[in-house]
């Protein structure tokens, strides 16, 4: 699991470099700012969890494997609920599809990314044994 999830998340982080250019370079000029910022801020919250998930992998053992794999489930999915919404609801005017059913998505993402992370903390002693 440990390779399997640092590979996942330098895949993670690079799809966000990818994204954060697109950003700059393509979607200045086709979205309005507030919409930018908010693709933006989609971009950082991916690159921190992708991060947090390189963490989690570096400290992985099979001592912790079960704990470490719930919290980068928790992690990994709460990334994805969180930025993708953000992702299809900034770009809907370039899209001209109506992802506004997403927006409670949005919440519900930034839950389980804020969750994985407390739970990471109530089991760090666990983890770094």
């Amino acid at each position: 699991m440990k390779h399997k999830l640092i590979a996942l998340s330098a895949v993670s982080g690079a799809i966000s470099i990818i994204l954060g250019a697109i950003a700059a370079h393509q979607l200045k000029n086709l979205l309005s700012e507030s919409s930018l910022d908010a693709f933006d801020k989609g971009v950082k919250y991916q690159m921190f969890q992708s991060l947090f998930l390189v963490i989690l992998g570096i400290s992985c053992n099979s001592e912790n494997h079960k704990v470490i794999k719930n919290v980068a489930l928790l992690a990994f999915t709460g990334m994805c609920l969180f930025s993708l919404s953000i992702y299809l609801l900034s770009t809907q005017v370039i899209t001209n599809i109506n992802f506004s059913w997403l927006g409670p998505i949005t919440p519900l993402g930034g839950l389980a990314m804020i969750v994985s992370w407390l739970l990471f903390a109530v089991k760090a002693k666990q983890i770094f044994k």
